[in-house]
């Protein structure tokens, strides 16, 4: 489109050429064309529309006005159209105003495509991906890039912030993207595909379809979350209704996928080998491959949202289809095991089965009837079809299970009725364990429990039932009563025998036997059909609770002599005195003394409660035996039990007792406190070492010889042993010390403590032999020394050198530790420290007096040499 420019001179002044009436008319003239072309492109301009449906339209509809408009603009600048507006200025022309305002529109709108242009153009990139992307991956990474373009688009454009401009803009997006879903999935060939790769294309297809709503919805709440954005209002109808009925439809079609995947799977040669009918294998398969034909035979467009009563129709046909064939393909799959509801028996539970996918497929069909032309399509006939015949199989079905049902149990059930009440283990061995471990079971058959259920069920579904079996069924109340009983009493006994242990198993043996004669009739005689089980059930009952009297009564007599043993094995036989006034200690024979008198008093009353075990025994007899002897040879090996038992806990006891005393012997904590003392010229403790392991060693052996106190039983009796005199003056007393003493265990205890005790005595010697280094003081003869000294005649320095050499040995005394703890023993140093003392006093007080007569020699000699001069 180009300008015309006037054909006269317009060299000269504008002030000039104004004046001029022939320059003037020209170019009035000119100015009407000038303004007749513009607006006649402006008005063609307006009313084009983007050429095509998608947003690549629209950008190509910008981009052409912009490319028209800006050219016409750049006409408008040229120096001769300036000079011509301005020489019409000047001369006050009247068709100026007009043109004026043409330009000014052409201005305008100019300006207005080129924005839209520029700000269009980041869309650019994403809409060609969008329109042309290989594929749905492509598309899926667009689109989150592309709405945020559109934010921004919506921010800063002076137009596309508004809704009239948005909105169609983001239809067309819309509708490319249904229009690329639209070109990917053909129905006439997606059932041909590869069923993995056209599942992948319907769900990627789906996705890009979600996306679009999703990624709007995200963006709409980051705009509305920063608070200063104008926000998204948009007509979502016009966004959302074709792609999300788009949607629909995908899911719909990966379902079918899905349901066709399923039924090929289903249909392999696992279920050929499993039902053994490979036809009717194939047969299901190519109803399978009918379920899908209507879909590829369409004759509307699935995607359009005018076709949806169409569609759905489809897919109710397909759904009906797929309900048929999927029940069919279970009662194919499963009729040899069929799974069972909860408490249903088998064959009644078979049946039930069969009937619910019956009424399941009825259901279906009932439904599929209710819309006439689905009815009437082909397949609707086909579908019926395979309805009438599946529902005949499952008749056939269902009779061949109750026939053979009935004819089984005419044939057993007068054999289970038959059966025994109880049943037992029996054990060939005759030893307390194994009679202990016989168990008594209800014997009612789990086979005529089953004929029960199965019969009251049978006539529930309306089948005719045995006789016997009904009679039966009608007194299953009453059975489950009896075998109630008889559980409750069994377990009861059974639990009872767990309490016992072998020797109380032993000591009632004369009772279960006899509560064994009880329960035989159970497992010998009586049986279903007996009119006495009830009479049983009531004595066995009784006989039980009997057996649990007497089984609670040994138990508390045995809980009563547990108690008294637990008192015995719980002494403590080493207990220590309390320290004086603080930390003052018992010395030895003090503190053995102590722990003597204690455990005498320890050792009466653990006597006692052995003594009282005796009574507590007789009282057991008197239950079991009905005698009060204490010797009742029924009670013989129970005798034995207990006195087992009382060695035990003595052997224990002892053992204890030694290991803790032992433990205190070696802890770091003083019992007791000795005395060191010098008995020239020895070092010695005061009790001396040997002393103090001969009351150790005495103390130990009192712990064990304790066990005399304890008397032991004659044979076969809980009666203790007399005395027996072996000599005129010793009498012996069987007890448990002689058993005790020579186990290895305390053997090896008491040597322990004694290796312990020598091993710390030794320590200390050790430590006293550090004295020894004064021991020239207490063992050197003074009066030599100090004869040997004086004779040599020391000077005052020598006497000097000497004292304080007394003097600082006396200081090191001073300073050395009068307490020394080693292990369980205090020893204490102040009595050795003085008598060292005292001989240094000794000897400073010798060497006095020797320097006292040398000084006093001096002195007369001295005197005499005065007296003679």
């Amino acid at each position: 489109i180009k300008m015309k420019m006037p054909n006269i001179n317009l060299d000269g002044e504008v002030t000039v050429l104004a004046t001029v009436p022939e320059v003037v008319e020209a170019l009035e003239c000119c100015a009407i064309t000038w303004q007749t072309l513009i607006s006649t492109t402006l008005e063609e301009q307006l009313k084009k529309v983007p050429q095509g449906n998608g947003p690549l339209a629209e950008l190509d509809f910008w981009h052409e006005r912009n490319d028209t408009l800006t050219a016409l603009t750049e006409q408008t600048k040229l120096p001769e159209v300036r000079k011509v507006l301005e020489i019409l200025q000047e001369a006050e022309s009247a068709q100026l105003g007009d043109l004026e305002v043409v330009l000014s529109d052409l201005r305008k709108h100019q300006v207005d495509a080129l924005h839209n242009v520029t700000f269009l153009s980041p869309l650019e990139h994403h809409l060609k991906n969008l329109t042309y992307g290989t594929g749905f991956d492509v598309v899926l990474d667009t689109i989150p890039a592309l709405m945020r373009t559109l934010r921004i688009v919506w921010i800063i454009s002076w137009h596309y912030n508004k809704d009239e401009w948005m909105v169609p803009l983001m239809e067309r997006i819309a509708w490319e993207i249904s229009a690329r879903v639209y070109k990917a999935v053909d129905l006439h060939t997606l059932f041909k595909e590869d069923k993995p790769a056209a599942k992948k294309k319907i769900a990627e297809a789906k996705s890009t379809l979600e996306q679009w709503k999703k990624c709007y919805f995200a963006v709409r709440a980051q705009i509305e979350a920063s608070g200063r954005e104008k926000h998204w209002e948009f007509d979502q109808k016009r966004l959302f209704e074709k792609t999300d009925y788009m949607t629909e439809v995908c899911q719909d079609l990966y379902n079918v996928l899905q349901i066709i995947g399923e039924f090929y799977n289903a249909f392999g040669g696992e279920l050929k080998v499993v039902t053994g009918n490979p036809k009717r294998v194939n047969d299901l398969l190519r109803g399978v491959n009918g379920l899908t034909s209507p879909m590829e035979n369409l004759t509307f467009d699935p995607f359009d949202v005018k076709s949806a009563h169409d569609w759905k129709l489809i897919m109710k046909e397909f759904r009906a289809g797929v309900s048929v064939e999927n029940i069919n393909e279970i009662f194919v799959q499963k009729l040899n095991d069929p799974p069972l509801w909860k408490n249903h028996p088998p064959v009644a539970g078979a049946i039930s089965w069969s009937r619910f996918l019956f009424h399941k497929i009825k259901h279906t069909i009932v439904r599929f009837q209710e819309v006439e032309e689905m009815l009437a399509s082909e397949r609707g006939k086909e579908v019926k079809q395979i309805y009438l015949s599946v529902a005949k199989k499952m008749k056939e079905y269902e009779d061949q299970k109750y026939s053979q049902w009935r004819d089984e149990t005419e044939q057993i059930l007068p054999q289970l009725m038959e059966n025994t009440l109880l049943s037992i283990n029996y054990v060939t061995e005759e030893s307390i364990a194994a009679k202990k471990s016989v168990r008594f079971i209800v014997n009612f058959p789990p086979m005529l429990r089953e004929v029960i259920i199965e019969t009251k069920y049978m006539e529930q579904l309306g089948f005719p039932v045995p006789e016997m079996a009904r009679y039966v069924a009608l007194q299953e109340k009453r059975y489950l009563r009896y075998i109630n009983r008889l559980k409750i009493m069994l377990d009861h006994y059974h639990r009872l025998m767990e309490t016992l242990n072998e020797a109380e198993t032993k000591l009632l043996d004369d009772h279960i036997q006899k509560l064994w004669t009880v329960f035989k009739p159970g497992h010998r005689r009586l049986n279903w059909n007996c009119l006495g089980i009830a009479g049983f059930i009531m004595r066995s009952t009784e006989a039980v609770k009997e057996f649990e009297f007497l089984v609670h009564r040994i138990h508390h007599n045995s809980e009563e002599i547990s108690n008294k043993l637990h008192f015995i094995e719980s002494a403590n036989l080493f207990k220590f005195p309390i320290p004086k006034n603080g930390d003052e200690l018992p010395k030895a024979k003090e503190f053995f003394e102590y722990v003597k008198c204690e455990r005498a008093k320890d050792v009466a009353q653990m006597v006692r409660n052995y003594s009282a075990i005796s009574q507590l025994l007789i009282k057991v007899e008197g239950r079991v035996a009905n005698t009060n002897s204490g010797k009742s040879p029924k009670l013989a090996s129970y005798y034995a039990y207990w006195e087992k038992r009382i060695y035990q806990v003595l052997t224990e006891l002892i053992a204890k007792n030694l290991q803790a005393f032992n433990a205190a012997v070696l802890a770091n904590v003083p019992l007791f406190q000795t005395e060191a003392i010098l008995s020239a010229p020895e070092l010695m403790l005061q009790p001396n070492a040997s002393e103090i392991d001969e009351m150790t060693a005495q103390c130990i052996l009192g712990c064990i010889e304790m066990t005399k106190h304890f008397v032991r039983w004659m044979r076969g009796t809980c009666i203790e042993c007399p005395p027996r005199r072996v000599k005129e003056d010793e009498v012996f007393i069987f007890s448990f010390y002689s058993d005790v003493f020579h186990n290895p265990l305390i053997t090896e205890q008491a040597g322990l403590i004694i290796q312990n005790v020598h091993k710390v005595l030794t320590s200390l010697d050790k430590y006293l032999n550090q004295w020894q280094r004064y021991n020239l003081l207490w063992k050197t003869d003074k009066g030599v020394v100090m004869e040997r000294f004086a004779a040599e005649k020391p000077s005052c320095v020598t006497f000097d050198d000497e004292f304080q050499l007394y003097r600082k040995v006396a200081q090191e005394v001073t300073q050395e530790p009068l307490i020394k703890d080693e292990q369980f023993i205090r020893l204490h140093l102040a009595p050795l420290a003085c008598t060292v003392q005292e001989n240094i006093r000794g000897w400073v007080i010798s060497l006095g007096k020797v320097l006292n007569e040398s000084a006093r020699e001096e002195l007369f000699s001295l005197q005499e040499e005065i007296q003679v001069g």
